[in-house]
């Protein structure tokens, strides 16, 4: 389908029409053009109360922001990790969606904002999500949560932390996660040969150029691509997971990565639900949302997957 039409004016207004920021690039540059560029929406969503914290993790304190709905809890918890290709981004980005899941799920989110590459490497970004939910989880009944109903969820290199802790929590005996929301994540090499890189390498806001920088500031070196935990692709086994929502834009390059993911799942016995959004780009979840009426949508599913969770 041809891009919609929200979309395409977003890309029209992006310098020179490109997809993604002028090469060469540094991470402080690219910090700094997004500080600029971004400007947070004058009316936010109402929720029960928001609070900037931060908990103990691997090395140091992480920050954190927890959204907490109106009413009595405990409440079911999402661990939402923002986007940014592990590289840039912080909590702000994402106060549209996370107060619109927070208010309609009656669900309270704490949105992580994990160590960025370059200067801190993988595993630092997965070490302190998994950190993340495992201190949620423990504190649970301070965060008005109920610890049977904890999700994982985010957008692009958060989609990918997301997918992550998920391994992470089957492999090494827990917490339990009762769902993983992945939108539009990272989960193969931008050189495995799908057909999304090809089909939208420029022009569609995330160009595979950026893509390919991406991988040269987080992984360690080439011996982490073989690493689940880095790629969730790269596993062998993706039974026990937990039940999987995956959102996914039409017009993005990684698109056939989140597709091949859910259909992996699935063969594995996993439940999951895959969606595609027609028309839209990358960022449609959180970073876009206010500016793609169909984020909305996406949002109402994340609601409807956690209003879903059942308490044990």
């Amino acid at each position: 389908m041809p891009l919609h039409p929200e979309a395409e004016k977003i890309i029209g207004q992006m310098p020179a029409g490109d997809s993604g920021p002028a090469m060469p690039l540094d991470a402080q540059a690219m910090r700094e053009e997004f500080r600029r560029a971004w400007r947070m929406p004058e009316r936010l969503q109402t929720v029960g109360g928001v609070v900037d914290t931060v908990f103990p993790g691997p090395a140091g304190d992480v920050p954190i922001r927890v959204y907490t709905p109106e009413g009595e809890g405990p409440f079911p918890v999402l661990l939402w990790f923002h986007g940014g290709g592990w590289t840039i981004g912080c909590l702000d980005e994402n106060e549209v969606a996370c107060r619109a899941v927070c208010a309609e799920a009656e669900a309270v989110v704490v949105s992580v904002d994990y160590r960025l590459a370059p200067e801190n490497p993988y595993p630092a970004a997965a070490d302190d999500c998994f950190a993340a939910v495992k201190w949620v989880h423990e504190h649970a009944a301070e965060l008005s949560a109920d610890p049977a109903r904890i999700a994982v969820g985010g957008e692009s290199a958060g989609g990918n932390l997301a997918a992550v802790c998920a391994l992470k929590s089957r492999d090494l005996g827990g917490p339990e996660i009762a769902l993983q929301v992945l939108v539009s994540p990272v989960l193969g090499h931008p050189d495995d040969g799908r057909a999304s890189y090809a089909d939208y390498a420029e022009g569609y806001f995330l160009s595979k150029a950026s893509m390919d920088w991406f991988f040269t500031t987080y992984p360690r070196d080439e011996r982490d691509f073989d690493d689940p935990y880095l790629l969730p692709l790269r596993a062998a086994d993706l039974s026990g997971l937990p039940r999987a929502l995956v959102l996914e834009a039409e017009c993005d390059v990684l698109r056939d990565e989140g597709v091949e993911y859910a259909r992996r799942l699935a063969d594995a016995g996993v439940e999951v639900e895959l969606v595609q959004f027609d028309g839209l780009i990358h960022a449609f979840f959180g970073l876009l949302c206010a500016e793609l009426t169909d984020a909305k949508e996406a949002h109402a599913r994340v609601v409807s997957a956690l209003r879903s969770l059942r308490s044990s």
